[in-house]
């Protein structure tokens, strides 16, 4: 028996293992770029709730800080809120305060390079009166 190059057998089995391949591969990369999206979107809200809280009446920047890194080890982990900073800034005239925070960017499930995403939020703080 000749086999000529005109002979297929066999070969949805290698299209098969080909095709899923590369749907996996797809699959996995929307899901990594999803939960990256997820990341960050949960450390900016934390930010911006954080600067919220800092800029009310009878509250302080550190408390700002402090809602800020509670909000981030309770929704992505503690090494999400290693970094966060606080300053006192002014918004349109107004004294605001702005909290950054610094994070891994995850490239591999939650597994990121440091220090490789920032976001901030800000608030106008509140005034008596």
């Amino acid at each position: 028996m000749t086999l000529s190059w005109k002979d297929d057998t066999g070969s949805a089995v290698v299209e098969f293992v080909f095709v899923s391949v590369l749907l996996t591969a797809l699959t996995l990369a929307v899901l990594q770029l999803g939960l990256a999206l997820h990341v960050r979107n949960t450390i900016q809200d934390a930010a911006s709730e954080g600067a919220r809280w800092a800029s009310l009446v009878g509250s302080s920047p550190q408390e700002g800080l402090i809602r800020t890194k509670e909000l981030i080890t309770t929704a992505v982990g503690e090494k999400y809120a290693r970094d966060v900073t606080y300053a006192t800034t002014s918004w349109q005239g107004a004294p605001a305060v702005e909290i950054s925070v610094s994070a891994p960017l995850p490239l591999l499930g939650l597994w990121g390079l440091d220090a490789s995403m920032e976001v901030s939020g800000h608030a106008v703080q509140e005034v008596l009166g």
